[in-house]
């Protein structure tokens, strides 16, 4: 019997405190006028909001992944650049990084493009035709690769090597080793840190407002500085962020439970 700590049997009474506060805020939002307008302008921030989020965490873990596998890999030039990449990566503070890739990274990337497709006989792009969203998803997930590129890396060597060996002595290719045997058991393990990653990358999304992409925070700025309604703007802004976080930690915490219950 797998023994379980005290947490795990407490009633969620934080929860119940997070609901009441919760159905409060939401009542003034509903029935005061101030907060009503102020979420009818963040409605669209929302939307912006999840689209990076999704899409930043999306390539980050495919990034991760490739960089987790080059880790383990049997080459040692691999591995020293991925080592490289990921140390480099995760010095650099993530607003630091949205500003550097908006700001040299793209224009070099541009200028770069504009080079080959001027040998190619391409029209060339204009710089304010990469949008600063794109340069924010770019950003984010070169940043959350690092970090996630660690994760995939503890779980695909948590798994048992005899395993593995075993696998190779039935005749299985290295890909089908990694999908039928690695990877599974793999995913077990970095789930959880997975979740609490894309959690994170929620909330740093909000960062994304440095550049002026239009997500929740950028419009609670431009809201506030219209209204002068500090308080009641930035209680918004909180209350979609805590709404959106809460729920995903919520869901994310009972599809663990169900994936130990297996």
């Amino acid at each position: 019997m797998i023994p379980t700590s005290p947490n795990d049997e407490d009633f969620p009474w934080w929860l119940v405190a997070v609901v009441a506060i919760g159905i409060y805020l939401f009542w003034q939002v509903l029935t005061v006028e101030e907060y009503s307008r102020v979420l009818n302008t963040l409605r669209r921030g929302i939307w912006i909001t999840i689209y990076v989020t999704v899409v930043s965490y999306t390539l980050a873990c495919l990034l991760g992944l490739g960089l987790a596998l080059a880790q383990v890999s049997g080459s040692l030039i691999l591995r020293q650049i991925s080592r490289f990449y990921i140390e480099i990566i995760r010095g650099i503070p993530i607003i630091v990084l949205l500003l550097y890739v908006a700001f040299v990274l793209a224009p070099a990337m541009v200028n770069g493009w504009n080079w080959v497709a001027q040998s190619l006989g391409f029209d060339p792009i204009r710089m304010r035709d990469f949008s600063l969203l794109w340069r924010a998803v770019i950003a984010l997930t070169i940043a959350y690769s690092s970090f996630l590129a660690e994760v995939f890396r503890a779980g695909l060597q948590s798994v048992d090597q005899g395993q593995i060996e075993a696998a190779e002595s039935l005749g299985l290719t290295r890909w089908q080793r990694f999908r039928f045997i690695v990877f599974p058991q793999a995913l077990r393990t970095i789930l959880p840190p997975l979740g609490n990653d894309f959690v994170a990358m929620v909330k740093d999304s909000s960062l994304v407002s440095v550049l002026g992409v239009t997500d929740v925070t950028q419009l609670g700025k431009v809201t506030a500085a219209g209204n002068f309604r500090y308080f009641e703007t930035y209680n918004v802004v909180a209350l979609v962020y805590l709404t959106i976080t809460i729920t995903l930690s919520l869901a994310l915490r009972r599809f663990e439970k169900r994936m130990r219950e297996r």
